[in-house]
C-alpha cells in the first residue's frame, strides 16, 4: 500500500538516499565508473568554474564517493561518450540520452537583445560562417576562430568575445556540442553528430513527452518533492509541470504524499528508498541538488542558504564561498572555505553552527572532513579563522590534530 504521509525526518532520509548519501563512501579512490554512476543517479551535474576552492561541480561526486583523480573525472565525463554538456538546470553535464529531451528548449533559444552579436553587421552571416569553419576544420575553441570586431564599449563594460558569443549561440541552439574542456576550462566545440550517438541525436520527441521524462528523472533523483521542486530541477514552469505529473501518477511512477509541516502536497517516486538512518558526513557544493533550490532546502533541513559571492563584503553574513556541512541527515554547519595553494593550506575563513546540534560531535566530524578535503586537494594543512559561532570549537579540534 503506497504511503500517504511522511514525517519530516522520513522525507529527509528519502531525499538524501535518492541523492546517494545513504551509502558509506568508498575506502579506495573512485574510478570513472563510480563517477559516471553518480551523474546518472542525479541526472545532471551543474557546471560552475569559480575556483576559490575547486570548480564546484567536481565537489558533487566527492561528497558522495570520497576521493577520485581528476583524470578519472575527465574520463567519465568527456572521454567515454556517456555524457554531454547542455543547458538543463543551468549549464550542466547530462547523459547523452537527455539530448532529445532538451530539443524543445534548444529550439526555443533566441539571441538576447543585449548580445553583442546583434550589434555587428550581418550577424547571421557571421554565425553561418563560424558553423561552417567547425564543419570543415573540426573541433575548435573560441580562440581559434578568426577575430571579429565587436561593438564599442564604455569603461567598465565586459563582454565575451564575438567568437565566443557565436559559439555559445550555436551550443544553445544545438548546432554545436562540447567535445571536451581544456585545462583552462575553455570549451572545445564540435558538431553534435560527431559526438552524440545516432540513436539519441536522431531521436525526435514531443515537448510533452520530453517534459514528462525529465520530470520522471527529477522525481527519481529527488525521492520526494513538491511540484515546484520538481519543476526547478530542469528549469520548467509549474504550469507545464502539473499535467505531466498527473500523467506520471496515472502511470504509477509517482504518487502524492503529505509531508509533515509542508504546506504543499508532495510527490513520492515509486522506487524511492526510506533508509533507517543516514550517516553522511560531507561538505556540499553550493550547486549540489540537495541545496540548489533554496525553498526545498529550507523545508527539508530548516536551513536558509544564500551564496554571497556577489554580495559586497561588508554585507555578507556567512562569507564569500560558504559550503553547507551535511552531518547525519541534517545540515549542521556552514563553512567559508578557500584553498590557499601558495601556502598549501585549506583556510576556513568562518564557521557557523546551526541551532540544536551536538557541538562536540559535529565539530569532530567536520574537522575530519576538512582534513580529507585538504588531502584530496593536495593541501598540507587546515587553518581555522576566528569568525563565526563555530570557529572556536572547530579551531581547537583542528589544532589538536596537527
Amino acid at each position: 500500500m503506497p504511503r500517504k504521509r511522511l514525517s519530516l525526518s522520513e522525507a529527509r532520509r528519502i531525499a538524501l538516499a535518492a541523492q546517494g548519501f545513504a551509502k558509506p563512501r568508498r575506502e579506495k579512490p573512485a574510478g570513472a565508473g563510480q563517477i559516471r554512476g553518480v551523474i546518472e543517479r542525479l541526472g545532471l551535474l551543474q557546471l560552475d568554474f569559480v575556483n576559490v576552492l575547486l570548480p564546484a561541480h567536481r565537489l558533487i561526486p566527492y561528497s558522495r564517493l570520497g576521493t577520485y583523480s581528476h583524470a578519472a573525472f575527465d574520463r567519465a565525463v568527456y572521454e567515454n561518450g556517456h555524457f554531454t554538456e547542455q543547458w538543463a538546470h543551468e549549464a550542466s553535464i547530462v547523459p547523452v540520452s537527455s539530448w532529445p529531451l532538451l530539443q524543445h528548449r534548444r529550439q526555443a533559444h533566441q539571441t538576447s537583445p543585449r548580445s553583442p552579436l546583434r550589434k555587428i553587421p550581418n550577424h547571421q552571416r557571421y554565425l553561418a560562417s563560424t558553423l561552417e569553419l567547425v564543419r570543415a576544420n573540426g573541433a575548435l575553441t573560441a580562440n581559434e576562430l578568426p577575430t571579429h570586431p565587436g561593438p564599442k564599449t564604455k569603461p567598465g563594460d565586459w563582454h565575451r568575445s564575438i567568437a565566443r558569443c557565436a559559439l555559445d549561440y550555436h551550443f544553445a541552439r544545438g548546432n554545436l556540442a562540447v567535445r571536451k574542456r581544456l585545462s583552462n576550462f575553455q570549451r572545445v566545440y564540435d558538431l553534435p553528430e560527431r559526438l552524440i550517438p545516432p540513436e539519441h541525436h536522431r531521436r525526435t520527441i514531443t515537448s510533452n513527452d520530453a517534459q514528462r521524462e525529465l520530470l520522471a528523472r527529477a522525481a527519481a533523483a529527488m525521492g520526494v518533492a513538491t511540484a515546484r521542486d520538481l519543476a526547478d530541477y530542469y528549469r520548467m514552469t509549474v504550469r507545464d509541470c502539473l499535467p505531466r505529473l498527473a500523467e506520471l501518477a496515472d502511470a504509477g511512477t509517482i504518487h502524492e504524499v503529505k509531508v509533515e509541516s509542508w504546506n504543499e502536497p508532495a510527490w513520492l517516486h515509486t522506487a524511492a528508498r526510506l533508509p533507517r538512518s543516514v550517516n553522511a558526513s560531507a561538505l556540499l557544493s553550493p550547486f549540489d541538488p540537495v541545496v540548489w533550490y533554496r525553498p526545498r532546502a529550507e523545508r527539508l533541513f530548516d536551513f536558509h542558504y544564500r551564496i554571497e559571492i556577489y554580495v559586497p563584503e561588508s554585507k555578507r553574513r556567512w562569507g564569500y564561498y560558504v559550503l553547507p556541512f551535511l552531518c547525519g541527515d541534517r545540515i549542521a554547519a556552514r563553512v567559508d572555505l578557500k584553498a590557499d595553494r601558495d601556502k598549501g593550506t585549506l583556510v576556513v575563513r568562518s564557521a557557523h553552527a546551526e541551532q540544536g546540534i551536538d557541538t562536540d560531535t559535529v565539530a569532530s566530524k567536520l574537522a575530519a572532513e576538512l582534513y580529507c578535503l585538504a588531502h584530496w586537494l593536495g593541501l598540507e594543512s587546515v587553518a581555522v579563522g576566528r569568525r563565526g559561532n563555530f570557529a572556536l570549537p572547530l579551531g581547537k579540534l583542528v589544532r589538536a590534530s596537527v
